[in-house]
């Protein structure tokens, strides 16, 4: 459960690029510093941040790079401070890449593995404007609430169309999933295939609609059957496709 923001400064600045990184534990200014290279795959910076105490740490590693489908340039992250190793990526929008600026989105990359559905208890509500959801999914073991944004990274059919985001302690959206609109082959009903990073791995769910519901605003989530109807790549972890 990782977001953030990164901005390219100017050529002479120590720091080649300055930013946020957040979670529902923490809120950490960061930079980027170019490192020397060893060889091809080293890292081209150290990522660092200042501690309680005031000193300056180095908390990760970044590569630049480019992305195999979409050309665009990136940045991967691997950072750890304190809590174990992620790995976080930051990308830029489409306006953003057309328009060559210097503003990018950090968002997760890789997930903890998949979990098991279990009991699982949530609600989906679409809102009146904005093409968003609101909702929640809860177990005996955790409680979340969360909205459904509009992915606007979406370039190929199967980009999610919808990012699941919650807030960080200071409010900051994170992004903790992506969503998928699919249609059963079977019934010929809409429903939503859901992919939730938690602290116990990824989550799949689907969003679906009773009876009651159907033509309403509301679906209820249940656990994930495979049924072969799942959209493609559903399942392959967090990153800007997934």
């Amino acid at each position: 459960m990782f977001a953030g923001t990164l901005t390219r400064n100017v050529e002479t600045a120590a720091a080649q690029y300055t930013g946020m990184i957040h979670s529902t534990r923490f809120d950490i200014a960061i930079q980027l510093e170019a490192r020397a290279k060893m060889s091809e795959r080293s890292p081209d910076f150290d990522v660092t941040a200042v501690n309680k105490s005031g000193r300056k740490v180095r908390i990760g590693t970044a590569w630049n790079e480019t992305g195999n489908t979409s050309g665009n340039p990136y940045i991967s992250m691997q950072i750890d401070v304190g809590l174990g190793p992620f790995r976080v990526n930051a990308v830029q929008t489409k306006e953003a890449c057309a328009a060559q600026s210097g503003e990018f989105e950090i968002i997760p990359l890789v997930s903890n593995g998949l979990m098991k559905s279990g009991s699982i208890s949530g609600e989906l509500t679409a809102m009146d404007a904005d093409n968003a959801f609101t909702g929640y999914i809860a177990n005996m073991m955790f409680d979340l609430e969360f909205m459904l944004i509009e992915n606007s990274y979406k370039s190929e059919e199967t980009h999610p169309d919808y990012r699941i985001e919650v807030s960080s302690p200071r409010g900051t959206p994170i992004r903790v999933g992506s969503a998928w609109m699919a249609k059963s082959s079977r019934t010929g009903n809409d429903y939503l295939s859901l992919l939730i990073n938690t602290p116990d791995g990824d989550l799949r769910v689907n969003a679906v609609q009773n009876e009651e519901q159907r033509g309403g605003q509301t679906f209820s989530i249940i656990p994930f059957i495979d049924s072969g109807e799942q959209p493609q790549d559903a399942g392959a972890g967090l990153s800007l496709v997934a």
